[in-house]
């Protein structure tokens, strides 16, 4: 699998909220074919701009974009997922 490296990786939450950097785009491809959670636009780009860059190359950045797009969309983004917990535990906090 092509392991073309991005700028900077793209850090998610996986299982019970480990983190895990996607540093390639087959990592990247690899996360998204075994991804069971929902999907939607953003899975549906993020695949095939990942599978075209394996395929027949294209821009690596491009790839890493609609990935972190789709993390972001699902709520996996390491840090936009730390903001989220945080404000839940808050309102939580608040309201219980």
């Amino acid at each position: 699998m092509n392991v073309s490296r991005f700028t900077q990786p793209v850090s998610i939450f996986v299982g019970l909220g480990f983190a895990r950097e996607v540093e390639t785009v087959g990592q990247a491809f690899e996360m998204l074919n075994e991804w069971t959670g929902s999907r939607g636009p953003a899975y549906a780009t993020a695949l095939g701009v990942c599978r075209k860059v394996l395929e027949d190359g294209g821009d690596i950045e491009t790839a890493r974009l609609a990935f972190e797009t789709f993390a972001t969309s699902r709520g996996i983004l390491a840090p936009d997922a730390l903001v989220l917990a945080a404000r839940q535990a808050a309102d939580e906090w608040l309201t219980g």
